[in-house]
């Protein structure tokens, strides 16, 4: 196993790290403030490869893999500016059109995903589904050629800034395992019927949430993304890439807090030392560098497994896990830390904070993944 960042890995860092230090913390802070989305450093990340980097050459994409991926979601995250459509547009919705898309179907989106164009976000909530996929209520029916949809999504991330959605619906019934069988489609954001609703979130966010109900919203069969029923099998294989880059989200806010922490704690002073010099500060921040840097090697193991085509769930799992609870973690003791500058506007933690909450809970939450790790990895009998 070689440790040692190639000097390409290291290139793309300082590259994503330039781009976005020209917005940097306070551009992502006053844009959740507004709730305006970060289009021009989103435009410009696009301009240089980034967005669609994990995308094939062929549609405009970099041809990367998901560490390549991971790597963009960390880096502007360590600068302040973490970008949660990052795991949609690019990680979910990329992956799934890439690996299950008609040829049509990555031709039309992926070159203007990659190009910074466009956004594909995914819809997959639902308000009395919640983490249980099985329980999907919004259906997709035969009429003719074509489907028909109808249901309710529920905390869909970025519909605003998107063109189209990856819809998971209930298709049928698998009488094997006596659960539902889904589908994916791909459905346009200003199709007839579907009816959307801003979510109004305690945190400033530059993206917003919605619900969206859709009304018998009729569909040419071609919107079926791969082949139907199949969408369980699918599903996850959005969802590791998904739980990989909000791993490396976390990351980014991990190391970004913990660099406002020691930079703070070398030039404070009150009662003469900085206030660097007290255990009181530096043992939590210095287990807080110590959290972050174990994430971060769960997070590139399992983007490296993802990429390689192995088993990739327990690992992306994990390093969800750890990367969420390492950057909460951080940037709490550094708000603390700062007294009452920790709130303060002009430090710009708040924001950071209120991403690293967000993350612990979804995609998925610490308390599934646990569930996971007992049941599959420790052969624990199932609890839910």
């Amino acid at each position: 196993m070689d440790f040692l960042e190639s000097p390409e890995h290291r290139d793309l860092r300082a590259a994503v790290a330039a781009v976005t230090d020209r917005y940097g913390p306070d551009y992502f802070a006053e844009r959740g403030v507004a709730g305006e989305p970060t289009d021009e450093l989103w435009k410009e990340l696009a301009q240089h490869g980034f967005i669609g980097i994990n995308f094939a050459e062929e549609y405009g994409g970099g041809g990367a893999s998901m560490t390549e991926l991971a790597i963009v979601c960390e880096e502007t995250a360590a600068r302040g500016c973490p970008l949660l459509l990052l795991l949609v547009s690019s990680a979910i919705s990329g992956e799934l059109l890439g690996k299950y898309g008609s040829a049509e179907q990555r031709r039309q989106w992926l070159p203007r995903m990659a190009d910074g164009s466009t956004k594909v976000v995914f819809a997959i909530t639902e308000p009395d589904a919640g983490s249980n996929s099985h329980r999907i209520s919004t259906t997709a029916r035969r009429d003719g050629d074509d489907y028909v949809l109808t249901g309710t999504k529920y905390y869909i991330s970025g519909v605003d800034e998107a063109g189209a959605l990856i819809v998971v619906a209930r298709t049928g019934h698998d009488q094997g395992t006596d659960s539902s069988a889904l589908s994916l489609f791909l459905v346009p954001t200003d199709a007839a019927g579907l009816v959307k609703h801003h979510l109004p979130v305690g945190i400033p966010l530059p993206e917003k949430q919605f619900t969206l109900h859709f009304d018998e919203v009729r569909l040419p069969a071609d919107a079926l993304i791969g082949e139907e029923h199949a969408g369980f099998r699918q599903v996850f294989d959005g969802l590791n890439p998904e739980r990989i880059t909000g791993a490396a989200l976390c990351v980014g806010i991990g190391r970004y807090a913990v660099g406002k922490g020691a930079d703070y704690a070398r030039s404070r002073s009150v009662w003469g030392p900085a206030i660097g010099s007290y255990q009181a500060i530096a043992h939590p921040l210095a287990k807080a560098k110590i959290d972050v840097d174990l994430a971060a090697m769960m997070t590139a193991k399992a983007a490296w497994l993802y990429q390689h085509g192995l088993p990739a769930g327990e690992a992306s799992n994990i390093a969800k896990y750890a990367a969420a609870e390492a950057a909460l973690g951080a940037v709490d003791h550094v708000i603390q830390l700062h007294g009452g500058n920790g709130l303060s506007a002009e430090y710009g933690l708040v924001p950071q904070w209120g991403v690293a909450r967000l993350l612990r809970i979804a995609p998925v939450s610490r308390e599934m993944i646990l569930n996971y790790v007992a049941q599959h990895s420790l052969r624990l009998p199932r609890s839910y």
